[in-house]
């Protein structure tokens, strides 16, 4: 009873404006979407690994735009309040490629992976909408597999569906290189997600998740969890909402520089996880179908 008490009472959330109507001429998620594809890439001191994965993504958009005049996208990079250069990286894509193509947009301070998504997902224009790792660990041709299983989904109740690429298939070689603390961490956090919040998605942390735009808007709004767990709760309230949901198996190599901290990192997630149910279960946060007039 008293750690429901202090779930509810702790409970916080996200900064009320971006999910508001607001009119005016930036790009919003409440707006007809104008673009078939928007790309979303959380980036936090990414100045490094970003231009690899910009370099394969645009490659890729750009050569299917070529074999389909009608396929439009943009790529939205969220500076997450980062230290180094990723903004002065990013923006030289979008000299390279154009505004339309290619924006960038700056957090003054670190929100947090979940906080950085949000960001870029209400200032989207996609009928489609694709979480991306700023590292490049998916494949990013691989959107056609996460596009398939949206398509499998059909028909979609309002619009709504959900495909989030999983390295689940990975599992055994990745357990093979990993040390047995980091396993036993790795497992624990599984068993809360399908104890606590997730029981039919295998991988819920694979950053490669692609979205209607009816269902990024109803998921997105409810969203309170800015960091590393924001995943779960993501699918969590895409279930309660009974947003269909596929799981696709993708290639992943894991790259260099990760910004998660092994056991504080994990510990933080757990955290979350707890208070993800409690906070729904006392009544603390609530789900509220998004509309705007």
């Amino acid at each position: 009873l008293q750690i429901c008490a202090i779930a509810h009472v702790t409970a916080k959330t996200m900064p009320h404006e971006d999910g508001e109507c607001r009119k005016g001429s930036a790009p919003n998620i409440h707006d007809p979407a104008t673009r078939e594809l928007s790309v979303v890439v959380p980036s936090y001191n990414e100045e490094n690994r970003l231009p690899l994965m910009m370099d394969e993504a645009l490659e890729y958009l750009e050569k299917r735009q070529k074999q389909d005049p009608s396929f439009s996208y943009e790529v939205i990079v969220v500076n997450d309040g980062s230290k180094d250069q990723t903004a002065k990286v990013a923006k030289e894509y979008c000299k390279k490629y154009g505004s339309d193509k290619v924006r960038v947009i700056s957090l003054e301070k670190n929100r947090g992976k979940g906080g950085a998504v949000r960001t870029g997902v209400f200032s989207s224009r996609g009928k489609k909408i694709l979480m991306a790792d700023a590292d490049g660990a998916t494949k990013f041709a691989d959107i056609e597999k996460v596009e398939e299983g949206l398509k499998n989904l059909q028909p979609w109740p309002k619009g709504m569906a959900i495909s989030c690429g999983s390295r689940a298939h990975l599992e055994k070689d990745s357990i093979a290189k990993r040390s047995y603390f980091r396993t036993f961490l790795m497992y624990g956090f599984h068993f809360l997600v399908w104890f606590l919040c997730v029981k039919e998605i295998r991988d819920t942390q694979c950053g490669f998740k692609l979205l209607t735009r009816e269902a990024a808007l109803q998921t997105f709004s409810n969203l309170h969890i800015e960091r590393w767990a924001f995943d779960v709760e993501l699918l969590y309230i895409a279930q309660r909402l009974k947003i269909p949901i596929a799981e696709v198996a993708v290639n992943w190599t894991e790259i260099e520089g990760s910004k998660l901290v092994p056991f504080w990192s994990w510990l933080q997630m757990g955290r979350d996880l707890l208070f993800i149910r409690l906070r729904y279960m006392t009544g603390a946060w609530k789900l509220e179908a998004k509309k705007c007039n």
